[in-house]
């Protein structure tokens, strides 16, 4: 009961701060770091996040004592060419893994470096350069900034370059906060990725790794000297633990540690909902086999332990939404648990469809919501699973073209159905309707609620991609449809399955008298999408 009153209140709070997303707003920017594991989990942990990643940044620049650049052993190129196959940016980050020493060194050689980076970067054929370099001071304020100017001007055109910077909520113009210029760095640099995280940190006090009002305050002091656009909010994949009358405590651990240690020890979660955050107490009796974490092995004893979820992650998302942010990004793949990308990229595009979380179109669902082509069936369901209605579908048709009801001045009027007149889809029908897009179903009727077959769907998407060359000589794969059997469908099934809109079923058949679901149309409409432009489409009443 307390996770679903938690959830509303979410949901609740959501409403009344999201703004809406554009039109066409393309999904908002999400990349992560990868650090732990080896190459070949890089993979797996990549594959794990639904398609919703556009940048993966491994450790493959490090510092050199004297300040200069050193490949590491992660570095794969194969990696580098299967993340480009997928679309996805390879930008590795510059790191001197907190020595303040080497992070000296290296800006004192910045020219050097800059161009050993550069280098790197076109002969390894990489997409930029995330630089990381943490725990130096304010003294070297200066040359941080001229760093990333000098890097930005020898980087090829077309490469990125971001730079991760400290939390600084309070304006702090001293020690490691005070060694991030905001607003130069910003100038140089495609976008800034806040370290939203580390509130609570090793050797300090139990609390939250990162709270909602710390979060927020570091967001509302960065957007008083860098650009919206070019801000990429972090959001951790890791927590903290604390032992019971220890002399210090908060080491990490990752939401993966977390999940199985409450379930191996009988840990009790709570949400703390001033912080917005969660936290589990779980205890190792001196009889229990001990836990390693981080290759370190648990002592008996009651442990806090302080981390993120899934709300107040959605929480964090929401953030993003509120404050129009160019996007998230993640420490660090692979220490989240398996279920955090159900979620993650709906959230992360103000999209709350609580039914299309992890769902096999979850994709498609985004790109349609975004595109507002299609959208939920409420603010927080989308129904993918229901089956599409005929009213439905010329709405999604007519949104996707951008057509207008027009009138055709011989025929008198455009055209009348009897059955739509208090129909919700009457205006997205009749224009449908004028344009040749959908026609009656006979008696003056058309059947708004009426589901909508495959078939169906096929001649309807066909009179708006005309303009397509048709694909006469194209092999129908399906082994139940013929020219005979399905004459008014058949040259569209065959036409859209050339053209890859259409892929069938796995046994070899199309299903061409089954109904289509709405998740089956947001998947049509994103394959379709490429072919579909209203100023070149020749429509099918012209």
């Amino acid at each position: 009961m307390r996770k679903i009153k938690v959830a509303a209140a979410l949901l609740a709070a959501l409403f009344l701060l999201t703004p809406a997303i554009d039109a066409l707003g393309a999904n908002r920017y999400n990349m992560s770091y990868i650090y732990f594991g080896n190459t070949n989990s890089y993979y797996y942990h990549v594959e794990s996040t639904q398609n919703t990643l556009d940048e993966i940044s491994p450790n493959y620049f490090n510092l050199k004592d004297d300040g200069s650049l050193e490949l590491t052993l992660a570095v794969d190129t194969n990696f580098i060419h299967e993340m480009h196959s997928k679309g996805i940016k390879v930008i590795p980050f510059l790191s001197n893994h907190w020595d303040r020493e080497k992070g000296i060194k290296a800006l004192e050689n910045r020219e050097l470096l800059a161009a050993q980076i550069s280098d790197a970067v076109i002969q390894l054929n990489l997409d930029g350069v995330n630089v990381d370099i943490e725990n130096v001071t304010h003294i070297e304020r200066d040359m941080y900034t001229d760093f990333v100017k000098i890097l930005r001007d020898k980087l090829p055109e077309g490469t990125t370059l971001a730079v991760a910077v400290a939390p600084n909520p309070y304006g702090i113009t001293k020690g490691w906060q005070g060694s991030y210029d905001y607003a130069a760095l910003a100038e140089y640099s495609d976008y800034l990725m806040i370290m939203a995280y580390d509130e609570s940190y090793t050797g300090g006090p139990a609390g939250p790794v990162a709270s909602y009002g710390f979060v927020e305050a570091t967001i509302k002091k960065a957007l008083t000297q860098v650009p919206k656009e070019k801000l990429v909010l972090g959001i951790p994949f890791y927590g903290r633990f604390w032992k019971e009358n220890a002399t210090t405590g908060g080491y990490g651990l990752s939401n993966t540690d977390v999940a199985r240690l409450v379930g191996n020890y009988s840990g009790k979660v709570y949400f703390d909902e001033r912080t917005k955050s969660p936290y589990a107490v779980i205890t190792i009796a001196p009889w229990d086999t001990k836990p390693y974490v981080l290759g370190s092995k648990l002592e008996a004893g009651t442990y806090t332990i302080w981390y993120e979820n899934e709300t107040s992650i959605k929480y964090k998302l929401g953030l993003v939404n509120k404050y129009d942010l160019k996007g998230t990004g993640s420490w660090s793949l692979g220490q989240e648990t398996k279920d955090t990308w159900n979620y993650y990229g709906l959230w992360l595009n103000g999209h709350y469809f609580e039914d299309a979380q992890g769902h096999w179109a979850q994709g498609s669902i985004i790109s349609m919501a975004d595109r507002e082509w299609m959208t939920g069936v409420s603010f927080n369901m989308f129904a993918p699973d229901n089956v599409l209605t005929r009213a439905e579908a010329a709405v999604i048709l007519v949104r996707a073209m951008g057509l207008e009801k027009k009138v055709d001045d011989e025929a008198g009027s455009i055209a009348q159905f009897t059955d739509i007149s208090e129909h919700w889809g009457r205006n997205e029908i009749e224009t449908a309707a004028c344009h040749g897009i959908v026609l009656g179903t006979g008696d003056g009727k058309f059947s708004p609620d009426k589901h909508l077959t495959r078939q169906e769907m096929a001649v309807m998407l066909d009179r708006i991609l005309v303009h397509l060359q048709d694909a006469n000589n194209a092999r129908n794969p399906y082994t139940d449809i013929s020219r005979k059997n399905n004459s008014w469908s058949y040259d569209a099934i065959v036409k859209l399955t050339h053209y890859s809109v259409f892929t069938g079923n796995p046994d070899g058949t199309f299903g061409a008298g089954k109904n289509t679901t709405r998740a089956q149309m947001a998947v049509l409409m994103e394959r379709a999408a490429p072919y579909l432009n209203a100023d070149e489409a020749v429509l099918a009443s012209k």
